[in-house]
């Protein structure tokens, strides 16, 4: 299988395992904190509540509406055949979805009095690698493509937004709180 110059350069500079350790650190100072009231909190799922989702401000709400479709296309295009004109429509849709997401969160920084948090690195990222990956299927480098792709949904969406259910957060108060 042809090696484009991007996994090239990705393989060389050691990119991915850069990429999960910082991952990991990332992960690591946002929720360390949190660890020791987890065990404390009393966790009750209920239906979302509608009003606590009207008072929010439209640039929280246009964010978890970005991320809620992007993981739905997300996750259809995990199950999906891939290569098939359905998938790269999806897959554009998707590609849509998840930069609304990352550029949204850009404005997000409430929680942080004003600045950016450890979490907006996941946006950065986002917003770099989606047209790596894209760059890579157009020179036909389907394993790099995979990866970036992949990588964004499984860290970006299913790991960023599994941080968004902490005790606090607006997720949890909408469904668990």
């Amino acid at each position: 299988m042809q090696q484009t110059a991007v996994s090239a350069w990705m393989v060389r500079n050691r990119i991915p395992l850069i990429a999960w350790g910082a991952t990991a650190a990332i992960l690591a100072a946002a929720i360390g904190p949190s660890l020791g009231r987890l065990a404390q909190v009393k966790v009750s799922p209920h239906w979302p509540d509608a009003a606590l989702w009207a008072g929010e401000p439209l640039k929280v709400q246009v964010h978890v509406l970005a991320a809620a479709t992007a993981l739905a296309i997300g996750s259809a295009i995990m199950l999906k055949p891939k290569g098939t004109g359905f998938h790269r429509t999806l897959g554009w849709a998707w590609t849509v979805a998840m930069a609304a997401t990352a550029i949204s969160s850009l404005f997000i920084t409430d929680l942080n009095d004003g600045a950016l948090s450890v979490l907006h690195l996941f946006s950065g990222w986002t917003i770099v690698a989606l047209p790596l990956g894209i760059a890579a299927i157009r020179r036909k480098g389907v394993r790099t493509h995979r990866g970036v792709m992949t990588g964004l949904f499984l860290g970006g969406l299913v790991l960023a937004g599994a941080l968004t259910f902490l005790p606090g957060r607006l997720m949890w108060r909408l469904f668990l709180g």
